[in-house]
């Protein structure tokens, strides 16, 4: 008995030391553990304009249109050549754009939009997607004038208060312009915007990733001379951003999404801000899990007087 239960014993012991050896094994995955840690508990505040038909845009492009998808052949009983795909009959529904520009709503803009040996939207690289991010807050100012732009004293006051821009960081100008949208007045002569100085300050002095602004415009001089520096420097830049008011000035990252056409000379973007588990704004993952996606009282339906689809 003794015997048996020495044996049972080292068992025991090799068993343990194996389990042990195992789990020393195991590979720890720190990205995981940093999203677990970190990203799980943020608080998410989306800084994008939704785009639709009517909404403002600068008039050398026009507006889009959507329309509801149609069969381009003849495809048994399924569906006939020009036939409108509905939930009905075909199970699903799909929507076709035409989009005069690249240039519209809330946008990315490659240097390729003003200099042909610049890069184009999809040959930006792939390091765009998680950057830190700095909101600088002229909406005061520009409460009192409208077309006042952020100036490289504005910069250093921020530093002031939050120290030296992170190199690499996008650098949001905060005007609360986007209030406005998608009223007619968003398109309104002056609008704030950001100086040549202060552009150059924020990528030769800071090294900063690109900033981005609220109006479809960098700044109101002539020639837009600021677009032209960064075009044809190699920088980009965010256009039409929305909800920088309910994002800190410091301390956020931000998650950079953006469509991918080859060629591309612009970026129909998606800006999210990451902000602090204690945050005043935004929706946390456990809130927001994202799977299932809820189900609204209200069907999707095509509507004639909007053009696009809506509940």
């Amino acid at each position: 008995m003794k015997k048996i239960l020495k044996i049972v014993g080292v068992v025991v012991i090799i068993t343990t030391i194996g389990l042990a050896v195992n789990a020393a094994k195991k590979p720890k995955y720190q990205l995981w553990q940093v999203y677990k840690d970190y990203f799980v508990n943020a608080k998410y505040v989306d800084l994008t304009h939704a785009f639709m038909p009517d909404q403002p845009v600068w008039p050398g492009f026009g507006n889009a249109k959507f329309y509801p998808a149609k069969a381009g052949k003849d495809l048994g009983d399924y569906a006939k050549k020009g036939e409108v795909f509905t939930y009905k009959k075909h199970g699903f529904v799909a929507t076709a754009y035409w989009i005069p520009t690249d240039q519209y709503g809330t946008q990315l803009d490659p240097p390729a939009h003003w200099d042909p040996y610049y890069s184009t939207i999809d040959e930006l690289p792939p390091t765009y997607a998680v950057r830190p991010l700095v909101v600088i807050n002229i909406a005061d100012k520009v409460a009192k004038n409208p077309g006042y732009h952020c100036s490289v004293e504005d910069i250093l006051e921020w530093e002031k208060k939050y120290g030296k821009i992170p190199e690499g960081a996008v650098v949001m100008i905060r005007s609360d312009w986007y209030k406005r949208w998608p009223k007619k007045e968003f398109s309104d002569f002056p609008f704030p915007g950001i100086t040549l100085d202060a552009l150059k300050f924020l990528h030769e002095k800071r090294h900063i990733l690109f900033h981005g602004h609220e109006p479809l415009d960098t700044d109101t001089t002539p020639n837009l001379e600021g677009e032209y520096w960064l075009m044809h420097n190699g920088y980009c830049q965010a256009e039409g951003v929305a909800n920088l008011d309910k994002v800190p000035e410091a301390g956020a990252l931000i998650a950079i999404g953006y469509a991918k056409p080859k060629g591309g000379t612009g970026g129909y973007a998606r800006y999210i801000a990451i902000c602090p588990p204690d945050w005043k704004y935004g929706v946390s993952i456990k809130e927001a899990f994202g799977a299932p996606l809820p189900k609204y009282d209200k069907p999707l339906h095509w509507d004639e007087k909007v053009g696009m689809r809506v509940r």
